[in-house]
């Protein structure tokens, strides 16, 4: 990694006229894998997938020495090992993944408190002010990652920014075990640089759409008038003219509520029939519901993802005028979604439902989803 230069640092230190935010995003290094190689000295040094082995098993995270043969998550487990013939493939235990993940966060909770958690693995800190009044961001990035290596033995990288979307990006300029910091300075430059494709929140969808319209990087984004990105992209084009000149006003949110909730089973024989298909749809309506009753979430709309033996992928939503009042509902409503889909002439390999619209949502960047393991 390269070392922080004086002119940055002096960068970071607080403006008399004006007050420039020290964001931090700190992301886990293939989290998963790296518990297990942890916990078994056997998987260290070893290319590991933790997922299931089984023909329609599904890769949940990969080990860097498992990275180097193209072994990515949610790649399956039969693709996976076609590509790395010695991967290990481990059960995933998400038990232990929330207890590291809650000393994680006692270590975040040592310099902060606005920390807005995306996944058990990363997060995002404002240290602007900060509890143990360091005034240089990077020098508490680097004391958060010592520190989490201390508690955890495990590796962690972080970007430093003025903004979230930056301080994202940012974090993963020197994966793994390392930091980088985007100034404001830099900012609108390393956007107008950046391959949109590589932006965070930016699908393959949208990368797809973009391309046609012209925009392959952050230049050509920038190039594109408000009134352009809103027609071609509705209310996310503000959101995607700000960020092409390194604009992102969004605060750090501690109590910021799920946009979605998601549950998806894959199965170990195609389902051709639409009775069986339903059978299925309950225990992931089920899995979604005990969650958001336990965080008090209150959905109006629902999307069925269906997803075909030759991998394509569908989805179907419905959206009503007042939030579901129980799961049956939520079942019965997946069901008419499914149903036109029957007769089918090939087998459907994954079903997934997902709850969303849980109050007034609003496009301000990519959205917070919570995919639960099932």
């Amino acid at each position: 990694m390269k070392p922080i230069t004086p002119a940055e640092i002096e960068e970071q230190k607080p403006d008399r006229e004006e007050r420039v935010r020290r964001i931090i995003h700190v992301d886990m290094d293939a989290f998963y894998a790296s518990v297990e190689q942890r916990d078994n000295p056997e998987l260290r040094g070893k290319p590991v997938a933790v997922g299931g082995a089984a023909a329609r098993g599904v890769v949940a995270a990969a080990s860097y020495e498992a990275r180097v043969f193209g072994v990515r998550s949610a790649l399956p487990s039969v693709t996976a090992k076609r590509r790395c013939p010695d991967l290990i493939f481990v059960p995933p235990r998400f038990d232990i993944y929330r207890a590291v993940s809650a000393q994680i966060h006692m270590v975040f909770a040592e310099h902060t408190d606005l920390i807005e958690p995306l996944s058990l693995d990363e997060a995002y800190l404002d240290v602007t002010d900060n509890k143990q009044g360091i005034p240089i961001a990077t020098e508490i990035a680097t004391r958060i990652r010592a520190r989490i290596k201390e508690v955890t033995g495990l590796n962690a990288s972080a970007g430093i920014s003025y903004c979230k979307f930056l301080a994202k990006m940012a974090s993963d300029l020197n994966k793994p075990n390392g930091q980088a910091v985007i100034t404001p300075k830099k900012g609108p430059a390393f956007v107008e640089g950046l391959a949109v494709k590589r932006f965070h929140g930016v699908g393959p969808a949208t990368a797809a759409k973009m391309e046609l319209l012209g925009i392959l990087t952050g230049a050509d984004l920038r190039a594109k008038s408000l009134a352009f990105l809103q027609k071609n992209f509705g209310k996310s084009g503000r959101w995607y003219y700000d960020i092409s000149r390194g604009i992102d006003d969004r605060p750090v949110r501690p109590d910021r509520e799920r946009k979605s909730v998601g549950a998806e089973d894959t199965f170990m024989t195609d389902l051709f029939d639409l009775d069986a298909a339903c059978a299925e749809i309950s225990p992931l309506v089920d899995k979604v519901w005990r969650h958001c009753e336990a965080k008090n979430l209150h959905g109006r709309s629902v999307t069925l993802k269906v997803k075909y033996a030759d991998f394509q992928i569908i989805t179907r939503s419905r959206t009503e005028a007042v939030p579901f009042g129980s799961a049956d509902e939520i079942v019965a409503t997946v069901h008419s979604l499914l149903a036109p889909l029957f007769p089918t002439a090939k087998g459907i390999r994954l079903l997934g439902v997902t709850l969303s619209s849980f109050g007034d949502e609003t496009a301000s960047g990519p959205a917070d989803q919570l995919l639960l393991e099932i």
